[in-house]
């Protein structure tokens, strides 16, 4: 059963990637759902970043209270741990919980209501105009919020060190430079990259082939959640286990 549902997957995946009819009126779209999904996420990927980054603070000093160990390495673990799990993760799950049941519940009230039905009569290619500009604009701005999420994490550490005076300012940026290996950012936007398309294609799929009703639409989207979330937490382990 599970190749049926794979299979029909990709059919969707070839006709949303066909040749657009009118590339303007893609553009367009695009540029919606570019705002939807970013700046409609914003503040609650720069909360919650934030709150992790002060926490992750608190907990690393916590357990590494020593005197053998200088507190810059505070900044260091904090540093590597929002970039390479963290920020990326944590915020794919949030967007997908956000996003994910969005374009899932939208895409599946217009099958059921069968505007669907009415765009591929009139000969218009209805996954490419409903789906590929989420999936552009999910690949676009789900590493645009991931970096803002670890730039949010980091000063939120910060600020969380400072407040509980668990590490002085000083030293957690010093812990922040200190031995910053770039190709972390890069397996970060990688992985932020796959989870954008993630987000969107798959609760996409299953808006698309719902049947029946309202109660159905709603359904839809809570197994598209479930399954979009299990499937951020397998690729993060593939790429992980890839890039590093």
């Amino acid at each position: 059963m599970i190749f049926y549902y794979f299979g029909e997957y990709l059919l969707l995946l070839k006709k949303v990637f066909k040749r657009p009819e009118k590339w303007r009126i893609y553009w367009r779209e695009t540029m919606h759902e570019m705002s939807d999904i970013g700046i409609g996420s914003l503040g609650l990927i720069i909360i919650i970043s934030t709150f992790i980054g002060a926490v992750m603070t608190m907990q690393i000093a916590f357990q590494l209270d020593s005197d053998f160990i200088p507190n810059s390495i505070i900044g260091q673990i904090n540093r590597d741990s929002n970039i390479l799990e963290l920020g990326p993760t944590i915020s794919a799950l949030v967007l997908m919980g956000k996003v994910g049941s969005s374009i899932s519940s939208q895409i599946g009230s217009m099958r059921v209501t069968e505007q669907i039905d009415a765009l591929e009569i009139m000969g218009i290619n209805a996954a490419g105009y409903l789906i590929l500009p989420k999936i552009i604009a999910g690949i676009v701005m789900v590493p645009v919020l991931v970096i803002i999420a670890i730039c949010c994490a980091l000063i939120g550490g910060m600020l969380g060190g400072i407040l509980t005076g668990a590490v002085s300012q000083t030293d957690y940026i010093l812990g922040i430079q200190a031995g910053f290996n770039g190709f972390t950012i890069a397996v970060a936007m990688v992985k932020a990259f796959v989870y954008g398309f993630i987000i969107t294609s798959i609760p996409a799929y299953k808006g698309f082939y719902v049947r029946g009703g309202a109660l159905e639409v709603g359904q839809a989207g809570t197994r598209a959640v479930v399954i979009g979330c299990i499937t951020i937490l397998a690729s993060d382990y593939l790429i992980t286990a890839l890039m590093l």
